[in-house]
Order: C-alpha cells, then structure tokens, then sequence
C-alpha cells in the first residue's frame, strides 16, 4: 500500500502532537492488590531423601476465627492486613500448623529432585529419620520458634496398602502443631524445615501472607 504526500504529512504531524501531549496527560493511578486468606494460608512443597524417595508436604496455617474475612492490601501506601474490616498487624497468640507427608512414588519427582537409589515408598523408618525444625523468617534473619506443642499425629495407610508391584506399603503421615505467637508481625513467615541424619535439608517451605 502506498501513501500520498498528504497522508504522510498528517499522519507525521499526528505522532507529533501525540507524542509531544502524552507527557502532559495525567498518569493512572496503581491499582491495589488485594489476596484473600479466608480460611488459612496455606503451602506446598517437594522433598527428596537422600538416595531415597521424593516426596510431598501439604498444609495450611490456621487459627481459630482470625482468618474469617481475612485480606491483604497492597496499595502506594503501603501493606495493610484487614480481618473483617478492622486493620491488625500481629497474629494471634497460637496458630495451628497442619501438614501431611507423603510419597512421590507414583509421579514423576522433579528432575532436581529425583533419586534413583531407591524405588520404593516412603517408609516409616525414612521418616523417623527426619528432624522438624520450625522458625520465625523476617528478611534473612531466621529465629527458632520455642514451646510447639503436638497436637496430632497419625500414620495412615494409602490404598491400595500393598501395591501389585510388591512395593512396600504406601503411607501418609499427618502432622498438628499449635505454634505460640504473640507478638509476631504478620510480615513474618513461618519457616518449615525436614532435616535428614545427614543434616541435609530434605524440604523447606514457607507459610506467609
């Protein structure tokens, strides 16, 4: 397609104006992000056994009440955190940490994560091997968190338990711990660690808002 003179002269002077106006027009203003933590927050991870099994954790950080109706904002201004529509900045004085554990025998692991030591399921004895380490994470800095109490903890058995294969038994272990934390900013992130015998870091995950 070709242009005249005349169209190419106005087409021109409209880039011109254009761009000689679009510094003046008044810039839009940032929209604010709002998540929804109804109900918990909840996380997702993949772990590996040394020379053993890959697997899953799943779980969610709860506490009773507080996590009704609760969002965050983030705006120009800043981070709010609303529950209902009153703003706090502190969680309450327990949460509820839930997870389950179990293998990735019958997916594909990720590729960092896969071993090829061993074929089988997920056993009892791996994980009575692995150490739970819980911490306060705010920026870098990584602080213990003391005076976790166990408030269930089960094995259960995944059917089929004995699969065609002559696998071993296929299990899931489900974990409750009631966390103190009073006084803690919601800025901070609850950190969970499964360290192997080996002081491996066999997964690590975090709860944050």
């Amino acid at each position: 397609m070709r242009f005249s003179g005349h169209r190419i002269a106005c087409f021109a002077l409209a880039t011109l104006f254009a761009c000689a106006t679009c510094d003046s027009l008044p810039k839009p203003s940032h929209e604010k992000t709002i998540w929804d933590y109804d109900g918990g927050v909840w996380f997702i991870t993949n772990g590996s056994i040394t020379n053993g099994p890959c697997f899953r954790i799943n779980g969610r950080v709860t506490a009773a009440g507080f996590f009704d109706n609760f969002k965050r904002i983030d705006d120009k201004k800043g981070t709010t955190f609303l529950h209902g529509g009153e703003t706090v900045t502190n969680f309450p004085d327990q949460l509820l940490l839930t997870f389950i554990v179990h293998d990735q025998h019958d997916q594909t692991c990720p590729p960092q994560l896969e071993n090829t030591g061993s074929p089988a399921h997920l056993t009892r004895a791996e994980m009575s091997e692995l150490h739970l380490e819980l911490y306060w994470k705010r920026g870098i800095e990584l602080r213990r968190v003391n005076c976790v109490t166990t408030k269930y903890f089960s094995v259960d058995p995944i059917s089929p338990n004995v699969p065609a294969s002559g696998l071993s038994e296929k299990l899931q272990w489900s974990y409750e711990f009631v966390i103190p934390s009073a006084g803690v900013p919601l800025t901070d992130s609850l950190v969970l660690i499964l360290r192997g015998p080996d002081n491996r870091i066999a997964a690590r995950v975090a709860a944050r808002l």
